[in-house]
């Protein structure tokens, strides 16, 4: 006979409490099961509104002076500081952020000579950012001027060339917003992972996760050498005024709730087989 509908349903919502045997539940590679209400929650970060740095950055500028920033030998920069940005002023050298930096998100606003004063190539706005003062991504006035690609804004400087030109006109302010990891470093100092770099110019992807093959130079190939994990952000004077402004930096981690823990391993509740769900089927 068959068995009561309500009853059926009621079975039905009993059995749903339990775990039928060789049934897996999958775990995920962090050590957590998936949708794992136990799991710690990401960090929250506010973003920041336009011009402003989100919660957890670190300013570098904040348009008022440079006093995150060093010449090499530790003095006070000679660079031009007015109307809410900076200025690079030719022969007065790099500068480098005080505090060093390994992994990072790096936020940077920069903005070539609005008159290029029939300057071509090269020679039109340029400057670099460089990551662990090693790691170049280049500045440079690169709307409607030709020069080499592995040269252009945008480029990892002399390994990479940018997916596309997307500078606006000279004069205009234009954005970075770069990911970079370093590289590590065997005992030995072999090379155990290269450092990779992602970068968009604004808001347009120009690099996306490539493998840098040592530090960046002109005309050379330089191999990577051991270095610390942690150096400064440089900025490079190369005899134009190129104009920085809004700055911050994110030092990036593996957060806490990513990282790997034992594996945790679902408890099994009371474990019924086919046979004995049988037995409740019936009269009622």
């Amino acid at each position: 006979m068959p068995l009561n509908p309500r009853i059926a349903a009621a079975l039905l919502g009993t059995a749903a409490a339990f775990t039928l045997p060789n049934t897996a539940v999958a775990d995920t590679n962090s050590g957590y099961l998936i949708h794992d209400m136990d799991r710690e929650q990401a960090p929250v970060v506010t973003p920041g509104k336009e011009f402003e740095a989100p919660s957890d950055a670190i300013v570098l500028f904040d348009g008022t002076d440079l006093s995150a920033w060093r010449t090499e030998d530790g003095g006070t920069p000679k660079w031009k500081v007015e109307n809410g940005y900076f200025e690079a002023v030719s022969g007065s050298d790099d500068i480098f952020t005080k505090e060093g930096f390994g992994d990072c998100q790096l936020h940077i606003e920069w903005a070539s000579p609005a008159d290029p004063a029939g300057k071509d190539g090269q020679n039109r706005g340029n400057s670099g950012v460089f990551f662990m003062e090693k790691y170049e991504i280049q500045v440079l006035d690169s709307h409607n001027n030709r020069t080499y690609a592995d040269g252009h804004a945008g480029s990892v400087y002399a390994q990479y060339p940018p997916q596309v030109n997307a500078t606006r006109p000279p004069g205009e302010w234009q954005r970075y917003d770069i990911i970079f990891h370093r590289p590590r470093f065997n005992e030995d100092g072999t090379v155990k992972q290269p450092a990779r770099m992602t970068a968009l110019l604004n808001g347009i992807l120009v690099q996306d996760g490539v493998a840098l093959t040592g530090p960046t130079s002109w005309l050379m190939q330089k191999p990577y050498e051991k270095h610390p994990d942690k150096m400064s952000i440089k900025l490079q004077d190369h005899d134009s005024p190129v104009r920085f402004r809004n700055i911050w930096i994110r030092p990036l981690s593996q957060p806490e709730h990513l990282k790997p823990i034992p594996m945790k391993k679902r408890e099994h509740k009371v474990a019924l087989s086919p046979a004995q769900l049988d037995r409740f089927v019936g009269s009622y």
